[in-house]
């Protein structure tokens, strides 16, 4: 057991965040301690947490971005840098229970504020906590952005140029991309901010335009 739980310890490292470490280096101890405390259950039991997951997270979503809240303060000063008019239609791809869009609501109240999240269960909540938002169960990915003026997003890195390639297809001149603490790489950013918790906000205007390529300085020879 003791080189079980060495051997976990060892793989954490290799953990990109520190919550991933921790996970992983407490997965066989935890595990083996819920084996002894449930002994004698019948094992359909262990079936219950496995649905549960796949309500939350359904299977065809498993590239995107896990259940991550937008802190509450997140967005109080999106709106200086990105001014929408009331009733601009803003939508949260991916609302999840709907922190993302009470966010939102304090920094456009005039606005109508939209959401999409493909697992039933999350949508079902967040209509529940969120009865002035648009709640929709959708692909945030088969979706049409074209109508909203503003489009926010809190995905993860790997997700987030797929996220760029869509807005530039699909987003109006004029309208926004709006990403939480993760930057889409290969757009032109307008703006970014410090949110008070310290998450970085990146802002993108469509036309969104690529990130021109760094050229390389000259070097001249003399004679």
């Amino acid at each position: 057991m003791g080189a079980a739980a060495a051997l976990g310890v060892l793989l954490s490292l290799w953990g990109d965040s520190w919550w991933r470490r921790v996970l992983i280096a407490l997965g066989f101890p935890l595990s083996l301690a819920l084996t002894q405390s449930t002994e004698g259950l019948t094992t359909w039991v262990w079936l219950l947490p496995l649905g549960v997951l796949l309500l939350v997270y359904p299977v065809n979503a498993w590239r995107d971005a896990p259940l991550f809240p937008t802190p509450r303060y997140a967005l109080d000063t999106l709106s200086h840098y990105a001014a929408l008019p009331a009733g601009a239609r803003v939508l949260d791809a991916g609302c999840g229970l709907g922190h993302g869009l009470a966010a939102l609501r304090r920094a456009y109240p005039q606005a109508s504020l939209h959401g999409l999240e493909w697992s039933w269960l999350l949508r079902c909540l967040c209509a529940l906590r969120c009865p002035w938002a648009h709640i929709r169960h959708e692909d945030i990915w088969k979706a049409d952005w074209s109508g909203y003026a503003l489009v926010y997003l809190f995905q993860r890195p790997e997700s987030m140029q797929r996220a760029a390639d869509k807005a530039r297809a699909e987003l109006r001149p004029g309208a926004w991309l709006v990403s939480l603490e993760f930057e889409a790489t290969s757009l032109q950013v307008y703006a970014h901010f410090k949110a008070a918790d310290g998450k970085m906000v990146w802002l993108y205007q469509a036309p969104l335009m690529p990130l021109a390529p760094s050229i390389p300085p000259i070097a001249f020879q003399g004679d």
